[in-house]
């Protein structure tokens, strides 16, 4: 397939200069006044697909700023883009890799290819395999080493190896069984193993080792550490085989550590970290929960890979969503965006989002290594609500910066305690009418001279409890967090990132970033261990060095 053309720099388009254009028209209006004077409002900003709705309607757009967005998206190549990534193209440029996590949810007959070769037989392959073992984990086939069944599986990985997987397990929590517990370590720091292993039992523990490369420094030492735990406590190597397994492409290493590479899973190099819970890294997924809600996870996420390569981009969920990003990010200036899930079991959304996003489009060159001239990538936090309103609404009401939100809410409630999703769903939808109408200094005083305070003190407190709404946020509702609306929630934003990465030019499926620190570190443990020197290390970071070296707690390896 041909690449699409290259139009140069995306902020030196007509299309770009108009939206600039119109955003200094528009930003002098108010979305109070939008909703005043248009009735149809919600329902003409509104779309939905694949069990989710999406409520746009309270953004400071009109239909003329999505025309124009909608240019810039067609001036960018998007179409092309992305027909590209679902035919399997070397879209990842700087890795010269395919980019095909859609495969792994592909439960149809549609086909993928990587370099000509259909992938779809390897997937299944790995799927009916990732099935029978979950299964017999599940009715207790699967015995220890001293033959006990499986209570608690541990599952060692870090970035998109753990991210993913810990957070659709703790969203799908009411599909789990009480005596199977999942539990997931990533952080070297021993802190995290040693907390979540001091209350385990070895004898019913399972270990799940993520590693594509079985390399991964954190993830390995956490591994080892755990191994010698097991063997400590069963009384031998031979107790290894019966409670690790591996999520990884390194067999000589695996078998290494002493684990059967029969019970090694395998995924592939065009399978990205962040995009890797439908593959094989999400088996602690089809543990918690069964093999067949994992299969619905990924048809979830598949019936949003075919929205978001069929619709309209004017009715594109993932397209929108993503267009409206660029539209503040690029035109209102906004450095940031908040999720805000109002479900409490989505609390490690946000933290998976950012890494989706953040380490997909914090870029600073074009795929041609071009500086951009532009804002890319924003800053991606957030937390569940209600917990939310009591740490940082203030500052999205009235800081000076509007940064917009994104809420997320299921409109039917997960357990039956009576009266707490009415409240729940009431904060929801009064947050975001607020952030949207404000309040005037004439409300204001309304309302304290109602409540008979005397004119000296309101005339004091006006300026301080006035502040002018107009911040944009988005509504995505549905009615149950079931693994399919998760499926089809997290592929909507992982098709937003892309989206926006094309409109950018940046690669978003790279992250060269990461590397330098990683190579850094390595070399001041040589320098711990013995084997190097500090030379060529900036004074302050030899400092901390030697402070290290000196701390009554520091170890020689």
């Amino acid at each position: 397939m041909l690449m699409p053309q290259d139009k140069g720099p995306i902020d030196q388009t007509g299309e770009w200069e108009a939206l600039q254009r119109h955003w200094e028209s528009l930003a002098g209006r108010h979305m109070r006044d939008m909703f005043a004077t248009d009735p149809q409002r919600s329902e003409r900003y509104s779309l939905s697909a694949c069990g989710l709705e999406l409520d746009y309607s309270k953004n400071l757009v009109d239909e003329k700023a999505m025309e124009l967005l909608l240019d810039l998206a067609a001036a960018a190549g998007l179409p092309a883009w992305r027909e590209r990534l679902f035919a399997g193209d070397r879209v990842n440029t700087t890795e010269q890799r395919a980019v095909l996590h859609m495969a792994l949810r592909s439960l149809g007959d549609r086909a993928y290819r990587c370099d000509g070769e259909d992938v779809m037989d390897g997937i299944r392959s790995v799927l009916a395999r990732m099935r029978a073992f979950s299964e017999k984990v599940r009715n207790g086939a699967w015995r220890g080493h001293t033959g006990e069944p499986i209570t608690d599986i541990v599952s060692i990985g870090i970035g998109g190896s753990s991210l993913g997987p810990k957070m659709a397990c703790e969203a799908l929590r009411p599909y789990q069984r009480a005596d199977l517990r999942v539990h997931f370590v990533s952080n070297v720091d021993e802190a995290h193993l040693a907390s979540t292993l001091e209350s385990l039992d070895p004898a019913s523990t399972l270990f799940i080792v993520a590693s594509k490369t079985f390399t991964t420094q954190e993830t390995l030492t956490n591994a080892r550490s755990a191994r010698d735990w097991l063997v400590r406590r069963l009384g031998g190597e031979a107790a290894v085989a019966s409670h690790f397994v591996a999520v990884s492409t390194n067999a000589e290493a695996v078998a290494a550590f002493g684990i059967d590479t029969e019970h090694m899973f395998e995924f592939w190099e065009w399978v990205g970290g962040r995009y890797s819970l439908w593959s094989s890294i999400g088996l602690p997924i089809a543990l918690a929960v069964g093999f067949e809600r994992f299969e619905e996870l990924l048809a979830g996420a598949n019936a949003m890979d075919e929205h978001f390569l069929s619709a309209p981009l004017e009715h594109n969920m993932p397209v929108i969503l993503g267009l409206l990003g660029i539209w503040y990010r690029n035109f209102a200036g906004c450095d940031s965006l908040a999720i805000v899930p109002y479900h409490q079991h989505l609390e490690y959304l946000p933290a998976f989002l950012q890494q989706l996003d953040m380490e997909s489009n914090g870029k600073q060159v074009t795929r041609d290594g071009v500086p951009v001239s532009y804002q890319t990538g924003p800053v991606i936090w957030g937390a569940p609500g209600t917990d939310a309103q009591h740490s940082f609404f203030q500052l999205l009401h009235q800081g000076t910066r509007a940064i917009p939100v994104d809420f997320i809410l299921p409109l039917c409630p997960a357990y039956d305690l009576p009266g707490h999703h009415d409240k729940l769903v009431a904060n929801c939808l009064a947050q975001a009418q607020a952030l949207m109408r404000g309040r005037s200094a004439d409300e204001v005083r309304d309302e304290m001279a109602a409540a008979g305070l005397p004119a000296e003190r309101i005339e004091a407190l006006v300026p301080h409890r006035t502040f002018p709404g107009n911040r944009p946020s988005n509504l995505l509702v549905f009615d149950r967090l079931t693994p399919q609306v998760l499926g089809a929630l997290i592929a909507l934003y992982e098709h937003k990132v892309f989206v926006q990465g094309v409109i950018w030019g940046v690669d978003s499926f790279d992250q060269w970033g990461v590397e330098l620190g990683k190579q850094l570190a390595g070399q001041i443990l040589r320098v711990f261990e013995g084997d190097g020197a500090s030379q060529g290390t900036d004074a302050s970071t030899a400092g901390l060095i030697r402070r290290y070296q000196e701390a009554a707690c520091s170890r020689q390896a």
